[in-house]
């Protein structure tokens, strides 16, 4: 087991700059920091969402997603270190295969509502986009591999599908977006 965290309040990023895994330290605003920042919201989100009831298979799956993103944010705090394996890549393509085969196809865009876990689902699917963004934005800088990339873009594409699952509980159903486009379509 690594480092054990004795004192949280070291004070030593009053200066703006924080500590990377491998000691070094970094400007609180450089993008490795902010993809670092996002994996941890998402993570919260995660958590949140785990408040909710949801069927026992997407709750063992989301808090196994949890520790992926504990060792993403992990990798991304060590420039050149690889803790995020492809396996947890291969693991999130089952779950949308799994999950995805349940629900009726879409002819319609949806909107992000309806249950409160479904909500959730839908904050974590943007903010895993966000986390995305930013580790793209710092691949673009430095060496990353693609790992934690397909990652983050598989994940949202989960947390779309266990929106849809989450919206379904108790005979739910997705909120449809009332296109003004198509409204007037169906009226010609």
């Amino acid at each position: 087991m690594g480092k054990r965290l004795t004192q949280i309040a070291t004070r030593t990023g009053d200066d703006g700059t924080t500590g990377l895994g491998d000691n070094t330290r970094v400007p609180k605003h450089s993008l490795r920091v902010q993809a670092m920042g996002d994996v941890d919201e998402l993570n919260s989100h995660i958590g949140l969402l785990l408040c909710e009831p949801m069927p026992e298979g997407v709750a063992a799956l989301l808090v196994e997603i949890q520790h992926q993103l504990f060792n993403l944010g992990g990798e991304l705090s060590i420039p050149g270190f690889e803790l995020l394996k492809p396996e947890a890549v291969l693991a999130l393509d089952e779950g949308l295969a799994e999950y995805n085969e349940e629900l009726p196809k879409l002819q319609e865009f949806i909107l992000p509502a309806g249950t409160r876990g479904a909500s959730q689902a839908h904050v974590c699917r943007t903010v895993a986009r966000r986390a995305e963004r930013a580790v793209v934005a710092l691949g673009a800088l430095e060496d990353l591999r693609e790992v934690p990339r397909q990652y983050l873009n598989r994940l949202s594409d989960l947390m779309f599908v266990l929106a849809r699952v989450l919206n379904r509980l108790d005979g739910g159903d997705d909120v449809y977006w009332k296109s003004q486009r198509l409204k007037q379509s169906e009226q010609e």
